[in-house]
């Protein structure tokens, strides 16, 4: 009961103090060591669990029932300005900085509802993982998936379908429906 009501209270803390910018559904939980940071917007959705050592550094916007593992990172593919003639990566622009504008800045991870990502995955800026799909563990995504569809590898590719068949499709949709 104890560990329930501090793990409660260490929520709160997260969602309305820590990172009140950004925007949280109910029942979100980050496991320990979790960092958030974008230069616009995070937004979660209902029921959402990040899991230890994860980070998220860039735009983002995750659907309900979205479980993230411990130690994914999702991050911006242009970052540094690795292009500024005369300086040195470590000291190029940055995204944190204020003025930045290089690549793609607008770019947004957009996570559908009912996705599972798995432990040590990365997620490049961008990317649209569409609802009900598994990304597995240690996979690097770099491009958009198709829903209810399986990825792995370097870079992650789809390997199956999440059912059997689409009937068994068809009928958890059917049940997820009933439950709204």
């Amino acid at each position: 009961m104890l560990k329930k009501l501090l793990t409660n209270l260490r929520d709160y803390y997260l969602v309305n103090i820590k990172w009140k910018k950004y925007t949280f559904g109910s029942n979100f939980h980050a496991g320990r060591n979790v960092a958030l940071w974008a230069k616009k917007t995070i937004t979660i959705g209902n029921n959402c669990y990040i899991g230890r050592n994860s980070q998220i550094e860039c735009n983002t916007k995750i659907g309900n029932n979205v479980l993230i593992a411990n130690n994914v990172s999702f991050l911006g593919k242009y970052d540094h300005n690795y292009q500024e003639i005369g300086t040195p990566i470590r000291f190029s622009s940055q995204i944190r900085d204020k003025n930045y504008s290089w690549l793609e800045i607008d770019k947004v991870i957009k996570v559908g509802d009912d996705v599972w990502i798995g432990l040590g995955c990365i997620i490049l800026s961008g990317v649209e993982i569409k609802s009900g799909c598994i990304i597995a563990a240690g996979s690097v995504l770099t491009k958009d998936t198709e829903e209810y569809s399986i990825y792995a590898g370097v870079p992650a590719k789809k390997i199956a379908n999440r059912f059997n068949s689409s009937s068994d499709l068809n009928r958890h949709l059917k049940l997820l429906d009933k439950e709204k």
